[in-house]
């Protein structure tokens, strides 16, 4: 160790006795890292100046834990091959440890293995806090969250160089299982950047928990929910998983999230019933008849409506990697981000007056690049709005580019737009990557979700529009860009321009012509839409609907609107025989009116009638008070941090301080 190290692990060590002994919180130090460093030196009496000595479990012991984790370590490792191929050629290495700390596999940049080796990064090496202090992986496992350890964050002086971001990959029962890690040797990263790789890690830890939580309930019903349909069957969505007598196994932390529970006590054990307003001879019938199409249920506690597809047992068990896109480990993080959506390429529009005339403006005003800002509740068909704008326009032999800005995670979504150079910075492809903006130019951009864009990238976009270059991530350089803008939201901009939620020069930048779509239930033309839909869906084949269930459709006030009508034919004309759709090939919700009663009509479109003109919906009084449970739930649990929690609710910091303002939960913690 030369002189200037010498000095430098001395003042570090210095730093962290110094934070123990008086018990300040340094400025910039995340709380997780001081309290590691009290456990490092209270309870295991660790000196941060002291000798390297890696534990190792010899290789016997290793390859029996390998096989104890069967057929999650495959599947672990073709996720952290996909992940590594996203940050080659930035210097980490892709590790996976079990729930001790040990390293059972690693994916390593070829160039520096002698370096990760040095580091002590290498299969059998024990990573825990007991052993290693302040780390990515032992972190993890103390805390039981993703964490970030960022050089001088470790407690060993001679992990300094490292810069570690480690994510828990949990069972069923909520219990870890395994810590996904990504760490670089003689890291020169700012921790801004560094969040970059951590969401990304996130992401395939979580899918990865999801894909095991599907895989040892394959011989059980699975219940997969989200309170926006457009989540269902993608990375956030809530699992149950529910036995042949209609009892709850298990669930995931989505799950508690959506039904605002404490704790897994509430939900296992309990009769599905007792959840959600459904039988389990209903979801029975459901995960037979009907699998894959989006259903509308409601929560027994508080009558929340959520969007569900049900699976039905396994017959045969997954026992081949390349079959985890059946189960859904598969998808690839670009799908999940940018994806996020049940109708992938809609194509008929409709023929109601209210959507002629909003048709005509659209067409006239998007030929002279004027923006369109499209309204809409969800499902009315905001992208298929768009899609046919694109088709009758004269560039509509160039590209359709749609993000989905509330599906992507604010610490991707700038890279996203904006793209980056080769090496720009720890996560970066090798070879950089061309931005959405940029691969729209001279086609459409289409921002669907507009009012989810993080306040910081609302000003990088209003630069963009008004100048019509980008400048990519860790370039200076800019790049003109030929812009044909759409957004689209279902929620009232004009509100949250009006409560500093949405930027003023920004909305009035998009909203060169606000349209409003109607809801479905409002439309003239639903039986045009009904046949030219069933076409779509069955392009080879000529099906018809039975005369009676044709009126059923018509009457159906259709909570979902046009994606929910498209999901019941889609299904519908698999489960009909002699290609003719009759009344038992249709949903029981749609066979009873709605969700069982005339009641639950109402109580199912009540948030969408208010402000029809805008298709804004309002949330009750009760949804409104569930929400603030839950958030003052989550701060509390993660001690008022406010990054953790957005980060553990799958929000943006900007989003909770909004939930937060608009709750009155002040930070007095």
């Amino acid at each position: 160790m030369t002189q200037s190290q010498s000095v430098l692990a001395s003042s570090h060590a210095s730093r962290i006795i110094h934070t123990v002994q008086s018990g300040l919180k340094p400025a910039g130090i995340e709380p997780h890292v001081t309290r590691s460093w009290h456990r490092c030196i209270k309870e295991y009496k660790l000196e941060p100046q002291g000798p390297r000595k890696i534990a190792v479990r010899d290789p016997v012991a290793v390859k029996e834990l390998q096989q104890r984790m069967g057929e999650l370590l495959r599947v672990a490792r073709a996720e952290m091959e996909s992940l590594y191929e996203q940050i080659s050629g930035s210097g980490f290495a892709v590790m996976l440890a079990d729930s001790q700390g040990t390293l059972l596999n690693t994916i390593t940049d070829p160039t520096l293995q002698r370096e990760f080796r040095q580091a002590g990064l290498w299969l059998g090496a024990l990573w825990d806090e007991r052993h290693e202090g302040t780390n990515g992986i032992g972190t993890c496992i103390a805390e039981g969250a993703s964490v970030t350890v960022h050089r001088e964050e470790h407690f060993r002086g001679y992990n300094m160089g490292l810069s570690c971001s480690g994510a828990p990959i949990l069972d069923p029962h909520g219990e870890l299982l395994a810590v996904l890690d990504a760490s670089s040797v003689n890291s020169l990263d700012s921790r801004l950047i560094q969040r970059h790789t951590m969401a990304l890690v996130n992401m395939s830890a979580s899918l990865i928990s999801r894909w095991n939580f599907l895989h040892e309930f394959r011989d059980a019903f699975v219940l997969r929910f989200h309170s926006r349909p457009e989540f269902v069957g993608l990375l956030h969505e809530a699992l149950l998983a529910v036995d042949a007598n209609g009892l709850v196994l298990a669930t995931n932390e989505s799950a508690l999230l959506q039904l605002g529970c404490p704790n897994r006590k509430q939900l296992v054990g309990k009769p599905i019933s007792d959840l959600f307003q459904f039988d389990f001879a209903t979801l029975e019938q459901r995960a037979r008849r009907e699998p894959g199409a989006i259903w509308p249920v409601r929560d027994v506690a508080l009558g929340r409506r959520f969007f569900a597809i049900v699976r039905a047992p396994m017959v045969q068990h997954v026992n081949n990697p390349s079959r985890v896109a059946a189960t859904g480990a598969g998808e690839s993080l670009a799908q999940i981000q940018l994806d996020a959506r049940v109708d992938v390429h809609p194509k008929y529009v409709g023929n109601d007056d209210a959507i002629r005339k909003a048709l005509a403006c659209g067409h006239q005003l998007f030929a002279k690049q004027v923006p369109i800002l499209l309204q809409g509740a969800t499902g009315t068909g905001k992208e298929a709005f768009a899609r046919t704008l694109h088709r009758e326009s004269h560039w509509h032999d160039k590209p359709f580019v749609s993000i989905n800005c509330g599906a992507i995670p604010e610490s991707l979504i700038e890279s996203e737009l904006f793209g980056y150079g080769r090496g720009a910075f720890p996560g970066a492809s090798k070879d950089g990557r061309v931005g959405r903006i940029q691969q729209s130019s001279g086609g459409t951009l289409f921002l669907d979700e507009i009012c989810d864009m993080p306040m910081a990238l609302q000003t990088s976009l209003l630069r963009v529009i008004e100048e019509r270059e980008i400048t990519q991530v860790g370039s200076e350089t800019t790049i003109p860009v030929d812009l044909h803008v759409i957004s689209a939201s279902h929620r009232d901009i004009r509100a949250m321009v009006a409560s500093g939620e949405f930027r003023e020069d920004l909305y009035y930048r998009l909203n060169g012509m606000a349209l409003s779509l109607p809801l479905l239930r409002d439309r003239t033309d639903k039986a045009d839409l009904i046949r030219a839909l069933l076409h779509e869906e069955s392009p080879d084949a000529s099906i018809d609907i039975a005369r009676d269930a044709f009126q059923r459709l018509i009457d159906y006030p259709w909570p979902g609107n046009v994606r929910q009508l498209r999901n019941v034919l889609r299904t519908a004309s698999v489960l009909c025989r002699d290609h003719l759709i009759r009344l038992p090939n249709l949903p029981q919700e749609i066979l009873d009116g709605d969700l069982g009663t005339t009641t639950g009509k109402v109580a199912a479109s009540a948030a969408e009638t208010q402000h029809t003109q805008d298709a804004v919906s309002t949330p009750s009084t009760a949804l409104r008070e569930a929400e603030r449970a839950a958030l003052l739930r989550e701060l509390e649990r993660l001690r008022w941090n406010v990054s953790r929690t957005a980060h553990a609710l799958n929000i943006s910091r900007n989003t909770l301080y909004r939930k937060m303002h608009k709750h009155g939960i002040v930070l007095s913690h």
